[in-house]
């Protein structure tokens, strides 16, 4: 009981850290490959899980409550369905649309919150890194919209017709980074100003969040080198 207890006691303090603790593991599972109902079922828990952590997250940041909240509601509701087998091509897309923005949603609170705050804590490293991961989740569905509404929005040489997340979010993380070690090429003019846009959010975060932090570990020790001048 006393371990739940701490348990609770960290994730009230760090739900960042739990955050991304979820996305890894949804990574993680993805390597299996396996598409079974199980499989199924299970991802689909974790990932209620992370939009249950992002309503945390909203609910104690900077961010209009009730627009955030509708937005997790949303994407639970259409992703049940779609793991009930409703998976008409629509309710693919708007489960994703939701998904986005209460992932969009959460990146936006969290940055916020970041640039509210006046000095660099645990919580404020862990928030930058959910952010980024947030972000590149975000275009991951919005490249999934892509391709049911356009079809042939992506390239790939080795996998034809609708590319699968993995590879869209591979994608999605090599153009926030910057790195473009992804062999999945937007073709269709929504795809590539989608990748544009997220080239251009993703220079612009490292760039801001850098700059933040070290402005924020600049501050956190500005008494003591005051103590120490006098």
């Amino acid at each position: 009981m006393q371990a739940l207890i701490d348990v609770w006691k960290i994730f009230r303090l760090l739900p960042s850290a739990w955050l991304i603790l979820l996305q890894f593991i949804i990574l993680i599972l993805s390597v299996a490959g396996n598409y079974s109902t199980t499989y199924r079922t299970l991802t689909w828990l974790l990932g209620v899980l992370v939009l249950l952590v992002i309503a945390k997250v909203i609910r104690q940041t900077p961010m209009f409550t009730i627009l955030g909240m509708s937005f997790v509601g949303g994407a639970v509701i259409f992703s049940s369905m779609i793991l009930l087998g409703l998976d008409h091509p629509m309710i693919q897309v708007i489960a994703h649309g939701f998904e986005a923005a209460a992932y969009f949603s959460a990146a936006y609170g969290l940055l916020r919150y970041m640039f509210e705050d006046r000095y660099l804590t645990r919580d404020e490293l862990f928030a930058a890194a959910a952010v980024f991961t947030l972000l590149a989740w975000g275009f991951a569905f919005l490249y999934n919209i892509c391709q049911l509404l356009v079809p042939g929005s992506f390239h790939n040489s080795n996998i034809a017709g609708l590319q699968s997340w993995l590879n869209l979010l591979f994608l999605s993380f090599s153009l926030q980074s910057a790195t473009g070690l992804s062999d999945l090429m937007p073709m269709s003019a929504p795809a590539r100003v989608l990748a544009m846009l997220q080239m251009f959010f993703g220079v612009m975060y490292l760039a801001l969040i850098v700059s933040r932090l070290i402005a924020l570990q600049y501050i956190a020790h500005l008494p003591n080198q005051n103590k120490t001048n006098k």
